[in-house]
């Protein structure tokens, strides 16, 4: 099928290049001109596993292509995916500028014959009739409009973990289609057949994956749902930790006896230093606004996103308990990203430590594995970027592990430990083997434990 992917962030390169991949002719769209120039030339703008391979090998294909001609995408796709950004402002609200941008912009060039027009953008519950709105706005204002221009919209919420996005686009739990139009739902199952059937899922013996067909609305509220159910289930363990820490009980131990429960599940039950990312301080956000616009108060995702705030000081409650006075000492934070096989630091925990740290006087440098290898390390005030893990821990007070890397259960932790001023190590993830750490020469620490 004819794919056009208007926006190349996370969701839109790879939703853009995974449909390549299993055969579609896709063109993906966006208006920075360097971003293209640079996906031309073969090389990802963001790190994702497997991208960059799957990137080359669909544009070698013929598969796959990229333009700032938006005209060129509408005229060219029966599918047109809507994958821009929805920022949160100030008040919790989704800014959705960049989706009405794009609306009006694909009204503007929709040519003769059927369009299925895609929300992929997480936007506010009832963006669907807004976006048609929009779009039939922009086709009323052409002049040459084609008056016989047809298309429905649907809404396609993405379920993607940044750094397994590849992987989950391959293997997805669900895929949740919304809309009121038969002939646009069908072109969809069509589009999705090769996932649903599982032919590049890593099991292809498992049953088909679950299609759920909604209206508009609830297809939205499915998005913020589950990001804000997953997003209270970590407050809820980390504020199981905090009692940990206070009754001299192991949350690690807790959430296994817990999380073997069938109801529960042992998923988004690991304890730390909170939530952070693109999705789930927005999403959770933006569902509390709605509820507010509608007269509701949502006071258990009030109370979520309030543990989340608090969870991220609990480091520095750490290092004070064990250093005392903070100012003058030096503290080395492992890892920077908001989770692991990312280079994304939006809304990430470490912002809030870097920030506390210095209010507190203490000398803060990092090692991150993919931030101290960039140029992202120059947007970050406040922190010495060092490049390697011996060179971070060099004169330390103490370290915070704050993104659980897979590459930092394999550190030289003795060499580390005797680099240091002061051995102390806080476990941010309750990621590290405390027995090893402690064998290295460390006074550990976890979360609740």
């Amino acid at each position: 099928m004819r794919v056009c992917v208007i926006g190349t962030g996370y969701v839109g390169l790879v939703t853009g290049v995974c449909l390549a991949h299993i055969g579609h002719h896709v063109i993906c769209v966006d208006n920075n001109e360097e971003k293209v120039k640079l996906m031309k030339s073969g090389q990802s703008p963001i790190y994702e596993p497997g991208l960059s391979e799957l990137m080359h090998s669909s544009a070698e294909s013929g598969h796959l292509e990229f333009t700032t001609d938006l005209a060129a995408g509408v005229n060219h796709g029966e599918i047109l995916f809507i994958a821009v950004g929805t920022p949160a402002l100030p008040n919790g609200e989704s800014d959705t500028r960049y989706v009405e941008a794009v609306a009006r912009g694909i009204g503007a060039n929709l040519n003769q014959g059927y369009k299925v027009i895609v929300n992929k953008s997480t936007v506010p519950i009832g963006s669907g009739d807004w976006v048609r709105m929009i779009v039939l706005d922009g086709l009323a204002e052409r002049q040459n409009g084609h008056a016989d221009a047809e298309f429905d919209v649907v809404s396609n919420p993405e379920f993607l973990r940044e750094g397994s996005a590849v992987y989950d686009t391959f293997n997805p739990d669900r895929i949740v289609l919304g809309s009121n139009s038969d002939k646009a739902i069908a072109m969809m199952q069509e589009l999705y057949a090769p996932l649903v059937d599982r032919k590049f899922g890593e099991d292809i013996t498992l049953p088909p994956v679950p299609v759920v067909v909604t209206d508009l609305n609830s297809a939205e509220m499915i998005k913020y749902a589950a990001n804000a159910f997953l997003a209270t289930k970590i407050s809820f363990i980390n504020e199981v930790a905090n009692i940990c820490d206070r009754v001299g009980a192991d949350v690690t131990q807790v959430a296994k006896g817990i999380g073997l429960d069938s109801r529960i599940g042992n998923k988004f039950l690991q304890a730390g230093i909170g939530w952070g990312g693109s999705c789930f301080p927005k999403d959770v956000l933006a569902l509390i606004h709605t509820a507010t616009d509608y007269g509701y108060e949502t006071e258990l995702l009030n109370a979520a996103v309030h543990v989340n705030q608090r969870q991220r000081l609990i480091a520095i409650e750490k290092l004070q308990q064990e250093l005392k006075i903070l100012k003058g000492k030096t503290v080395g934070l492992l890892g920077l990203t908001f989770k692991p096989d990312t280079d994304d630091m939006r809304d990430a925990p470490s912002l809030i430590i870097i920030e506390q740290l210095n209010r507190l006087g203490a000398k803060v440098k990092a090692y991150d594995p993919i931030v101290s290898q960039s140029g992202l390390s120059h947007g970050l005030s406040g922190v010495i970027i060092e490049t390697n893990p011996e060179m971070l821990a060099d004169s330390c007070d103490a370290l915070v592990l704050v993104t659980d890397w897979q590459e930092f259960l394999k550190l030289d932790y003795g060499k580390m430990a005797s680099l240091m001023a002061n051995p102390v190590i806080i476990d941010g993830r309750n990621f590290l083997d405390r027995s090893k750490l402690e064998q290295a020469g460390f006074r550990y620490l976890g979360i609740g434990r």
